[in-house]
């Protein structure tokens, strides 16, 4: 476990994976065939059943990868078929905020996603809440790493907002008297 400071975490808007995964929801379109059109949600081994195609494996892949399998699939069935996907919920990306603050949980991941943000959907601070020593959680390549944030400085306006990732996890410690 590595401890560090806000530096860890960047002002800027990080690059996110944004490959679809397990408990994700989409929208598939296909122009002019409305049975081949519904709304799929990825199950745990990562596949969805899809029309005349069967199972379908799409974890991992981005939108415009599981449109070009679509119409490469769909291609034997549909004469030049013209598919879209919209992703409804990204259910696989979450972040987790708990200690002292109003609803502790998990919450589903909007990219970009800053830190008042994530704290703003868990209800905000509690009256106890060491605000100057919020501590975000992100594993890295198989390390962890602890990142201390000052939230007083960010409110105040003298520390910029960070942006969190999918999977971290924001912890709240309970003030000292």
């Amino acid at each position: 476990m590595h401890t560090s400071a806000s530096s860890d975490l960047v002002s800027t808007r990080p690059k996110v994976d944004a490959t679809l995964g397990a408990g994700d929801i989409f929208d598939v379109r296909v122009f002019e065939e409305p049975e081949l059109s519904g709304s799929y949600r990825i199950d745990s081994e990562g596949v969805i059943d899809y029309p005349m195609i069967g199972r379908l494996t799409v974890a991992g892949k981005l939108p415009g990868q599981i449109v070009a399998l679509l119409v490469e699939r769909l291609s034997v069935y549909v004469r030049e078929p013209a598919v879209s996907v919209f992703v409804r919920e990204m259910n696989s990306k979450r972040v987790t905020v708990s200690g002292q603050v109003s609803k502790p949980g998990a919450f589903q991941y909007a990219d970009p996603m800053t830190l008042s943000q994530a704290i703003s959907l868990a209800g905000g601070f509690s009256s106890m809440a060491a605000r100057d020593h919020v501590l975000v959680s992100r594993f890295d390549r198989d390390k962890q790493r602890i990142i201390k944030i000052d939230f007083r400085a960010i409110a105040a306006g003298r520390s910029p907002n960070q942006f969190i990732l999918p999977g971290d996890e924001v912890y709240v410690p309970e003030r000292l008297f």
